[in-house]
């Protein structure tokens, strides 16, 4: 229609054209025409490039205003050849028109696609609030129970009524087609009308009324799109509320699907929040391990709990001291999955495994801090083991298992004993479990008999404990009725105020129970005497020992996401994955932790103070030194006393060393050497069977027994500067322990090697030496002989007295009488002695005719002898003759010195035993000065060495220590300084805890 009429109008202005120019010579060329002319009905004439563009919608034409030029296009004059005065004034009316349309159209059309564009932008700023839906109360979601929405959905106008309101878009879109065909340009330099004169009056009026209808057009637009908007809104909302109108039972499942995707979609955003915190935290963290902010890090609260707990596990390793402190202790049934939520807690397997076997043989503590790295560190250790590496993991495991069956005793299963360990790492709860033996039922084969008993006093010994947070674990795949945990539990927290229960192995559980409600009851503890602070289900992996905890983690979330005990509500979505357990232990023991730690620390303060009043009343003048301080203290009496040895002057060490060796050899330099030579008839068979055996003794036992004489005297000489009192300053309470480090140290000395074979060289010398320089030796080599058979003279006297019994004056003034055995001896020794008077160069041995004769003479006076009887009475009896002999002998050789000199020529009298004498004496006084030598230079300072080895060691070993140093004192040391260290941690810890509030 638009396109006829303004072919029309081309037609018309082409016709005047035609008109106006027949005066002219010839015909008018195209070229000569209006543009319009051309550009509408010529179109086809081959010198005319110009195309018509294609009609575009109404969309695309009110969307393509606001690139118009707002500027006024100069037109260029065309100039003819003969042009006549034209009137053209439907077409200035119309440029003139189109003109101002064009300016207020193009500012509207812009500035309704400005403010399109902020609104959308806006919008796109406005953050998703879908993920919030649960916090929308549920209320709203029931609100068709409330209010009949159907009634609503019946008044509301239906589809018919609703596009009769709408606007006529067709309309709207074919008056904005014509508009911009009035607007569209041609090519570049060129424009569809020519401008003509401003105008006049008429023509301003004729725009000011199309702007009226054109701001009264755009008004109706708008209320048009309004109310098309609130029908649709109020058709979608009833479409939705007759969408949602459905059946109970699907809306119930639909509310609950929707409700567990929002929980849990909610859980990975605080997991994924968490890890980026945790991530913050571990930069911060390695920042100030590298000293970038250049301050020491306090020690975390629970590094400081944990100091705490230590003090308190050494200060009474029975658990039998007042210590309400709160810890988590974690027991169940054996292989009910203790280990295994432990380790979920702590992000690591670093527990000991095995399929169906005991793996805790003993309570450990383990302590969860956050920390840059995830390491594990034992108590008593520097290392620390990476977490994050398998091989430290596999080490750790080993360590656990090493200590375990260390603190066993022997014929034991399980130990009270605890290991301590801390496990940092970014984002661990804080907190301190305990994690106890499996309580079993059955003691197999393997066990010791009280094994199960065992295990009941160490797992009542920590539960017991008002304040320790009970969590009781309980293996979801097997009945409930086989448990013996629970049982336990109830018995200790009889009303669940402090016991959390938890439910492992729930994806076994809930393949296997054929009635999901079992588990529902077993959560809410229905099925049990036990009543507990929370209930919580989780599932700690598929069975495989080798699975990560990511990839347990990641399993257990999938497994509840698809959950009908979840779907069902069986379960709530706090109750399920460890992590919210975790969450929620930590709460609990932090909440226990705050409510009884000042409690606790005033009755530590009171216990310090008694024991300070006990002390000041029993020892007044004595400092409180516990067993490390009374143990260095011995450490440096026993030294000072070691190095005392140095100080022993040599002619003490000779004299002792020389005295101690005769007496060993004595024996047998009289009888196997002196008193086989003395039997021989003259001087040179004498020397030679003295020489012959002494070299024999010197080759063989000389020098072993003078090695062990040298020793046995170094230990006589240490023992008596150990043991001998010091006055006042002598303190009884290091007695045992310096014995048994005497004991100790002499058992682990050994002499050198060495000194036997050149104290052999230096004996066998000193022995074959004969000359006697001058009449002191002499006479002291006499001197010495004399004491030597004295003593054996006394010896052999005291040995036939004990043999015959009492002589008259003892039975007359003691009232003794000798027995029938003694009698005879008596009579056999009158009867030899009598023999011996006839003879006194007697042999040593009686013949056998001699024995006959005695013995028949003893007959013939009514006494029965038998002949060994005969024998060792005569043994004797010869003895004390040899010896009085000799006696009398080495008085007449006190004046032979001279004779000696000549080599006895030409003389009666021989000393030949006294030379002996003297070669032994001599050896013996050689042998003292090299032993002397040896202990002085070496053997005191290998003694002080292995002193200071037994000292370490002691130091080390504290049960060795509290077995060697004993007593009141110093058990209430000993007590009252762990009281007062106790009582400053927890001041030291209160302190930071009110400062962290």
């Amino acid at each position: 229609m638009w396109r006829v009429r303004r072919a029309a109008v081309a037609c018309e202005v082409c016709q005047s054209l035609v008109k106006h120019s027949s005066g002219t010579k010839g015909n008018l060329p195209l070229q000569k025409l209006h543009l319009v002319s051309r550009s509408i009905y010529h179109t086809h004439h081959p010198t005319l490039k110009l195309q018509r563009p294609q009609l575009r919608t109404s969309l695309q034409q009110f969307s393509s205003l606001t690139s118009l030029p707002l500027r006024r296009l100069k037109l260029s004059p065309v100039k003819y050849g003969y042009q006549p005065h034209r009137n053209f004034w439907p077409a200035r009316l119309a440029a003139r028109l189109l003109k101002l349309r064009y300016l207020i159209l193009g500012s509207a059309v812009g500035g309704g696609y400005t403010a399109k564009k902020t609104f959308d932008q806006w919008k796109d700023m406005i953050p998703d609030l879908s993920d919030y839906k649960w916090i929308v109360p549920d209320i709203v979601w029931e609100i068709d129970e409330y209010i009949d929405l159907e009634k609503i959905r019946k008044a509301l106008p239906n589809s018919e009524d609703l596009a009769k309101l709408a606007p006529d878009f067709d309309k709207i879109a074919e008056s904005l087609s014509l508009l911009k065909d009035f607007f569209t340009t041609g090519s570049p330099g060129e424009t569809a009308f020519r401008a003509t004169d401003p105008g006049s009056e008429s023509d301003k009026r004729y725009r000011k009324g199309l702007l009226g209808e054109l701001i009264l057009l755009q008004q109706q637009i708008q209320e048009h799109e309004e109310e098309a908007r609130r029908a649709a809104g109020q058709y979608s909302t009833s479409y939705a509320q007759q969408k949602r109108k459905v059946s109970d039972k699907e809306k119930i499942d639909q509310l609950q699907e929707e409700l567990l995707h929002t929980q849990l979609k909610y859980q990975r955003i605080l997991e994924r929040l968490e890890k980026e915190n945790k991530e913050l935290r571990k930069l911060v963290l390695q920042k100030d391990d590298k000293g970038i902010h250049h301050r020491k890090l306090k020690k975390s609260l629970i590094d400081m709990y944990s100091e705490v707990l230590d003090v308190l596990s050494d200060y009474d390793a029975s658990y039998n001291t007042q210590d309400h402190l709160p810890r988590v202790v974690v027991v169940g049934d054996q292989s009910a999955g203790k280990t295994s939520v432990l380790e979920m807690i702590a992000q690591a397997r670093i527990f000991p495994r095995g399929s169906g076997e005991m793996m805790t043989r003993s309570p450990v503590k383990v302590t969860l801090s956050e920390g840059p790295h995830h390491v594990a560190l034992f108590k008593d250790s520097s290392r620390e083991f990476d977490l994050t590496k398998e091989e430290d993991l596999a080490a750790l495991r080993h360590e656990i298992e090493l200590r375990m069956r260390k603190n066993v005793k022997e014929g034991c299963t399980v130990s009270p004993e605890t290991i301590s360990l801390n496990v940092k790492g970014p984002g661990l709860q804080r907190m301190v479990l305990v994690d106890l033996p499996g309580v079993i039922n059955t003691v197999t084969s393997g066990m010791a008999p009280d094994t199960k008993e065992t295990i009941f006093s160490i797992s009542k010994a920590y539960m017991q404990n008002p304040n320790a947070i009970i969590l009781c674990i309980q293996d979801g795949s097997v009945d409930a009725e086989r448990s013996i945990v629970t049982d336990l539990v109830s018995q200790m927290d009889p009303h669940g105020r402090r016991t959390i229960f938890v439910l492992t192995k729930v994806d076994l559980a809930e393949k296997n129970v054929t009635s999901p409600s079992r588990i529902q009851q077993i959560i809410e503890g229905k099925l049990f005497p036990m009543k507990a602070l929370g209930y919580f289900a989780v599932v700690t992996g598929k069975g495989n020992s080798s699975e990560s905890i990511e990839a347990i983690r990641d399993y257990e979330e999938e497994f509840f996401q698809n959950s009908k005990l979840l779907k069902t509500s069986m379960l709530k979505a706090h109750q399920v994955t460890t992590r919210n357990l975790s969450l929620a232990v930590s709460d609990c023991f932090w909440k226990m932790v705050r409510e009884s730690v000042e409690q606790q620390a005033d009755s530590f303060k009171a216990t310090r103070f008694n024991l300070e009043t006990e002390w000041k009343n029993n020892y007044p003048r004595l400092r409180e030194l516990d067993r490390n301080e009374l143990f260095e203290k011995a450490k440096n009496e026993i030294l000072d006393e070691v190095i005392s040895l140095s100080q022993v002057t040599p002619k003490h060490w000779e004299e002792i060393l020389q005295q101690s060796l005769w007496e060993r050899v004595s024996t047998h330099v009289i009888e196997n050497i002196y008193l086989p030579a003395a039997q021989t008839m003259n001087s040179g068979t004498f020397n030679t069977t003295v020489d012959i055996k002494l070299k024999q003794w010197t080759d063989k036992q000389l020098p072993n027994k003078a090695v062990e004489v040298a020793w046995e005297t170094l230990q006589e000489e240490f023992s008596r500067f150990m043991t001998e009192p010091k006055g006042k300053e002598h303190d009884d309470i290091f007695d045992k322990l310096k014995e048994a480090v005497k004991e100790e140290s002499i058992k682990r000395h050994k002499w050198n090697d060495f000194a036997e074979d050149s104290l052999r060289v230096i004996q066998h010398n000193a022995l074959e030496d004969r000359s006697i320089s001058d009449k002191q030796q002499w006479d002291a080599a006499i001197y010495f002989m004399e004491e030597a058979l004295q003593a054996r003279l006394k010896d052999t006297e005291n040995a036939i007295e004990n043999m015959v019994g009492p002589d008259w004056k003892k039975r007359w003034l003691y009232w003794k009488n000798r027995t029938q055995e003694q009698c005879v001896h008596n009579e056999t020794k009158n009867e030899l002695e009598k023999m011996l008077k006839c003879n006194e160069e007697h042999p040593a041995y009686l013949a056998s005719d001699e024995i006959t004769t005695v013995r028949k003479n003893l007959e013939s006076r009514g006494v029965e002898v038998d002949p060994s009887l005969i024998k060792d009475t005569w043994h004797q009896v010869y003895r004390r003759h040899f010896l009085k002999t000799a006696l009398n002998h080495c008085n007449l050789c006190r004046r032979g010195f001279y004779y000696y000199q000549r080599h006895f020529v030409d003389s009666e009298l021989e000393c030949n035993d006294v030379v002996l004498f003297w070669r032994i004496q001599r050896m013996l006084a050689i042998t003292a000065n090299t032993l002397r030598q040896q202990l002085t230079n070496t053997e005191v300072r290998r003694l002080e060495k292995n002193v200071k080895e037994v000292l370490e060691d002691f130091a080390e070993d504290s049960e060795k220590k509290v077995k060697l140093l004993t007593g009141k004192r110093v058990q209430l040391a000993e007590d009252l300084k762990k009281v007062r260290e106790i009582q400053e941690k927890l001041d030291a810890f209160i302190e930071a805890l009110h400062q962290e509030k």
